[in-house]
């Protein structure tokens, strides 16, 4: 990186982001595009003569072996649910005919002799015996393991970040760094992590197994093991740890996955705001900068003025054990965590798996950043579904690639290897396990394609195709416009749709290359200036913008979570179809409580409980007292409270019809 690169430009203010403000550093300019933009199922290409390419039809896409079209479908039925008003409430809002229980709220109890929350009597040692903070990523594990039980089965939940404002009373928003005393940073650093809890149906309502011996809470402070490439390297370790093999915690875990054998992915999507120190002082300036640090004297959260080791001038390696994918096995609670460093250093949203071809095991890794990029990990070994055990370290050998979208409708995907291409020495990678610390320099090394922050990212399970949802980059410029972000200053956001290639009717997920196209544009269809590509007959309430994560119910539907709240100024959770006539024709099903988001809709095997995290209630307001909601327990003692909804139809049958 030459001294250029290092030099800071003025930095451009993107989005607001937990609260606080993004920035970013321009890096690179794409080949201007010129967009002709339809709405979807017409042409949108670079010019005439590539418009059937740039939507994945045209020859080259069809030599790289992929259908044009998804595949036939019948198994997708209609949805039958009334279309919701998105309402900015102090309550959260269904449509008519279901039902929702708040099964699980900050600070419940996770074990039988845990205590009970209270606002006014919080400790590290009762948080970390509690169910954490803003929880995002949710999914649900049946047991047995491995069987199809809807009625018994794993809660596991990531916590991904505090708001000590909406946490302690008396606390501002404007002076937690200043005024956060040394016991609420241990608590805020016991309620990151993760939770694991054990559920069981009785009737139409869900219960809290609390003696269950799966029942688990992972913190800030909690060691876990490093492994692959980077375990050990020199970049890793720290006067606590001079192996470089061990770290204390795992915090700011966004979205996350489970795998073919039944282990959790969980995604450290950042860490530079709980760390503080001064960049310029940092013996390794360039790397701390290119991954997004900034100068600060105790960080957003307050963590360094008690603990040195959030201090990277004081711990100047501690911010490389951080950012990694984190994988938890749910069934074994005396297991370690394990940071699986073989899937690179960036600011993770979510670890989706598929199954290629040859078997081999498939994640898909977005980086959920302005200008950052798109990834795939491809296991060197097979998945052994009669061995679980034989899939312990599967994660650890593979091959991590980094996606470059071509104008002709195909994308690339350029392996990160050390010695190949521009990898090497020479340019600063020693070995592997720098190739991983210094993920995105070797992403732009490679030339890979700088998209509008990666967020939910992964497979439909009828289809074979891939979905990412970019939630925006306000700060994208007209020279930097391309066909896969074909929107300069995009507030809104879009999809897209890769199609691997198919191997005996299989989708190859481990293919070199595949197709894509444009799922659609995001952003209000009457606008002519936000040329939105919803589907005809989307309605008033159907259109969305700023599309976060996702998940599918056992009929295949896709149902997305918007992270604005943008110009809709709330958010929400919608349904669509992913093929068919219907495709990308959104339905709105849930508006979140005031000032909330909700996140990771997941389902249980019957398709007759929909699980929905709901994540930082009242977020805006300055302190407790300003809160504009209460929600759940609209208690005026009582501050709002992330919290776990289980959603269901009053006549028991599949949530958005069968």
């Amino acid at each position: 990186m030459s001294d250029d690169d290092c030099a800071a430009p003025v930095p451009r203010k993107i989005r607001n982001d937990k609260g606080g403000v993004r920035f970013y550093r321009p890096r690179s300019s794409a080949p201007p595009f010129t967009a002709i933009v339809h709405r979807r199922g017409f042409m949108f290409g670079v010019a005439a003569s590539a418009c059937t390419a740039a939507l994945g039809l045209g020859s080259k896409a069809q030599a790289a072996g992929g259908a044009a079209q998804p595949p036939p479908n019948a198994t997708q039925p209609d949805f039958d649910f009334a279309e919701i008003e998105l309402n900015a409430r102090a309550d959260d809002l269904l449509p008519e005919g279901y039902e929702r229980q708040i099964l699980i709220r900050w600070g419940d109890p996770l074990f039988a002799d845990a205590p009970g929350f209270d606002a006014n009597d919080q400790s590290p040692e009762r948080a970390r015996r509690q169910f954490g903070y803003n929880n995002d990523y949710t999914s649900f594990i049946p047991l047995p393991f491995g069987s199809r039980s809807s009625d018994r089965g794993l809660l596991v939940v990531n916590h991904e970040y505090p708001l000590p404002h909406l946490m302690f009373p008396g606390l501002a928003q404007d002076r937690v760094a200043e005024d956060i005393t040394s016991a609420q940073v241990d608590v805020t650093i016991a309620s990151c992590g993760h939770s694991i809890v054990e559920l069981r149906r009785n009737g139409a309502r869900w219960e809290v197994d609390l003696a269950s011996r799966y029942n688990r809470r992972i913190t800030a402070d909690t060691p876990i093991r490093i492994s692959g490439p980077a375990a050990g390297h020199p970049m890793m370790r720290t006067q606590a740890d001079p192996t470089g093999r061990l770290v204390l915690g795992t915090h700011d875990n966004c979205n996350g996955g489970i795998t073919p054998w039944g282990t959790i992915l969980i995604c450290e999507e950042g860490s530079a705001e709980f760390f503080a120190g001064n960049v310029e002082e940092h013996p390794d300036r360039a790397h701390m900068e290119r991954n997004h640090y900034e100068s600060s004297p105790a960080g957003r959260y307050g963590w360094a003025r008690f603990h040195n080791r959030f201090d990277f001038n004081d711990s100047p390696n501690e911010p490389n054990r951080f950012e990694w994918v984190v994988e938890i096995d749910p069934l074994a609670p005396e297991e370690p965590p394990v940071k699986r460093t073989a899937l690179g250093r960036f600011a993770h949203e979510g670890a989706h798996c598929a199954l290629a071809a040859d078997g081999r095991v498939v994640v898909y890794l977005g980086d959920d950043w302005e200008f950052e990029y798109c990834y795939r990990f491809v296991s060197a070994r097979r998945f052994d579904p009669a061995d679980r055990a034989a899939n312990r370290d599967l994660l650890d050998h593979g091959i991590l690639s980094v996606a470059r979208f071509e104008a002709d409708g195909t994308v690339s995907w350029l392996p990160l290897i050390w010695g190949e291409g521009p990898l090497t020495p020479a340019n600063g990678f020693a070995d592997q396990g720098t190739v991983l610390l210094h993920t995105r320099r070797a992403a732009d090394l490679l030339g890979a394609t700088p998209m509008d922050s990666p967020e939910g990212y992964e497979p439909s399970p009828v289809t074979g195709h891939v979905f990412i949802a970019l939630t925006g980059n306000e700060g994208r410029q007209p020279d930097q416009v391309d066909a896969a972000n074909p929107r300069s200053a995009n507030a809104h956001g879009h999809m897209l749709e890769l199609i691997p290639p198919r191997v005996d009717g299989k989708p190859d997920h481990a293919a070199e290359r595949f197709e894509w196209r444009v799922f659609m544009l995001c952003g209000d269809p009457e606008s002519p200036t936000d040329g939105a590509t919803f589907p005809e007959g989307t309605s008033r309430e159907g259109w969305f913008v700023e599309p976060d994560n996702f998940g599918f119910d056992p009929a295949g539907r896709m149902w997305l979570c918007s992270d604005g709240p943008g110009i809709r100024q709330h958010d929400g959770l919608w349904a669509m179809h992913v093929s068919g006539t219907k495709a990308g024709l959104p339905r709105l099903f849930y508006s979140a409580p005031a000032g909330a988001e909700c996140c990771s809709p997941a389902f249980t095997p019957d398709g007759r409980t929909l699980f929905l995290s709901i994540q930082h209630p009242s977020a805006g307001a300055s302190s407790i007292d300003t809160a504009a909601s209460r929600w759940p327990d609209f208690d005026a003692d009582t501050p709002p409270r992330p919290a776990v909804i289980a959603i269901r139809r009053k006549d028991g049958n599949a949530v958005g019809g069968a």
